[in-house]
């Protein structure tokens, strides 16, 4: 079975998280994202500095009357490194089904 390549970056499930909700959406605020991705706001900015680095993620900042607010962006390099990721992990998936079914079956069950 060969080894697929993993993108490093969303190998961290917190990581891998805040991309998968972004996919479905455009520029949601940062509030909805620290929500349901079970997050302290220290812990999103962190990971979102992370993956703004990579390319991943953009940031925008403004206001919605005097009140500041952030927003968030999958970018394209993001949606193509996710895909990448679940194409990866569908792999694995898929060829150890296929070795599965290629195991030699057993006669008894453990301990039988």
């Amino acid at each position: 079975m060969d080894r697929p390549d993993f993108d490093p970056v969303l190998l961290d499930p917190t990581r891998l998280s805040i991309v998968s909700l972004l996919v479905g959406t455009e520029w949601a605020e940062f509030g909805w994202v620290r929500e349901a991705a079970g997050l302290s706001a220290s812990a999103l900015s962190k990971q979102v500095t992370t993956l703004g680095s990579h390319g991943y993620v953009e940031v925008e900042k403004g206001y919605v009357g005097k009140r500041p607010r952030t927003w968030l962006n999958l970018t394209a390099t993001g949606r193509e490194a996710l895909e990448r990721q679940v194409t990866a992990l569908r792999r694995i998936v898929d060829d150890s089904r296929a070795e599965g079914h290629r195991a030699p079956a057993r006669d008894a069950g453990p301990g039988q």
